[in-house]
């Protein structure tokens, strides 16, 4: 069994656009890190989650997650309610273990003539730039190139991330070539394809991915794309 090597963030110092923290825990993320160490991709009701942020950030909570992000789509309010929520937390109790939070968001975007969906992290959430990228809906022309978002996300501070690489009508060994030619910094190598119960890394698809994530020397990150009730799956 893959030992969770990632360290706990207790004793860092860490801030929503720490880029140095975040990249730390992705070197040593395996495929139990997620979903009860960490979690990369969850949505919440300020996109089309079912978790407002406030319950998502106590359920994190009581999972003893040590930090995740808050992936909406298009828009980071949902991630700033959760961040006013922990702050309030961490004021009433400041002694109790608490998870990171870090800046996240997730943008639709055209990579080889195919909708594709790239995860932003650790970001400066008022970058002027990004604020196009942030309007609740998928950009348009230009601003929907990944070049474009990709370079976007880096310009704000922050990392790119392509998110699960296999659900797409191009396959990852077309996409993660072209997404890594345009400078993308790593790739959702760990993801639950079928939706299973408990959640776990669909692993063909997962040994595929992280082989070509490794050929290319991206970071590898996972994620159960929480889009319900529960942060463990992701219906």
């Amino acid at each position: 069994m893959a030992v969770n090597m990632a360290p706990s963030l207790a004793s860092l110092q860490v801030a929503p656009q720490d880029r140095e923290s975040l990249q730390l825990v992705w070197q040593n993320i395996q495929p139990d890190s997620c979903p009860h160490s960490y979690n990369f991709h969850t949505h919440t009701t300020s996109s089309d989650g079912r978790l407002n942020p406030q319950d998502l950030i106590d359920q994190a909570i009581t999972i003893g997650l040590k930090g995740l992000a808050i992936t909406d789509h298009h828009t980071i309010s949902g991630y700033k309610i959760a961040q006013n929520w922990l702050q309030s937390l961490k004021k009433s109790t400041p002694t109790a273990p608490l998870p990171q939070l870090w800046t996240g968001v997730e943008i639709t975007a055209k990579l080889l003539d195919t909708e594709v969906h790239i995860l932003g992290y650790a970001f400066n959430p008022e970058y002027p730039s990004l604020e196009n990228y942030l309007q609740r809906k998928a950009p348009q022309d230009k601003m929907a190139k990944a070049s474009a978002v990709i370079n976007t996300l880096q310009e704000a501070g922050g990392f790119a991330i392509l998110a699960h690489p296999a659900r797409y009508r191009r396959s990852a060994q077309e996409l993660i070539p072209a997404a890594a030619d345009l400078g993308i910094d790593g790739v959702e190598v760990y993801y639950a394809y079928g939706n299973p119960d408990p959640w776990e890394p669909t692993r063909d698809r997962t040994e595929q991915v992280k082989a070509l994530s490794a050929n290319y020397n991206l970071l590898h990150t996972c994620g159960t794309d929480t889009h319900g009730l529960s942060l463990l799956r992701r219906l």
